[in-house]
């Protein structure tokens, strides 16, 4: 291990010091993580069973995409499903007094 002279460093070098030593630390946990978990699911492999299985953990599946559920009229490239915040355009459609279902795919 290097030796270092603390004394000799600037306020600004020992900050920096301090970072690293603190981002060399999480990476070192973290490696030392994802060394265990690969040792714990070749165990449970070996056994008949997932990691997940023995532990409890459900594993959530991904959900499709949601279905088109409108179109911009101009640009049928522009397409919203009808959840979460609307486009501005849909908004802008709306607003102009406008029937939604005009817009529907």
């Amino acid at each position: 291990m290097a030796d270092f002279n603390l004394e000799a460093l600037s306020l600004k070098e020992l900050q920096q010091l301090q970072k690293d030593l603190a981002k060399a630390i999480s990476t070192y946990e973290d490696r030392q993580k994802a060394e265990a978990r690969a040792k714990l699911d070749a165990i449970a492999k070996e056994m008949g069973y997932s990691l997940a299985d023995l532990i409890g953990v459900e594993v959530k599946s991904s959900r499709a995409p949601a279905v088109a559920k409108y179109r911009h009229p101009e640009n049928a490239a522009l397409t919203w499903s009808g959840r979460g915040r609307k486009p501005q355009w849909f908004a802008d459609h709306i607003n102009a007094g406008k029937d939604p279902s005009a817009l529907a795919v």
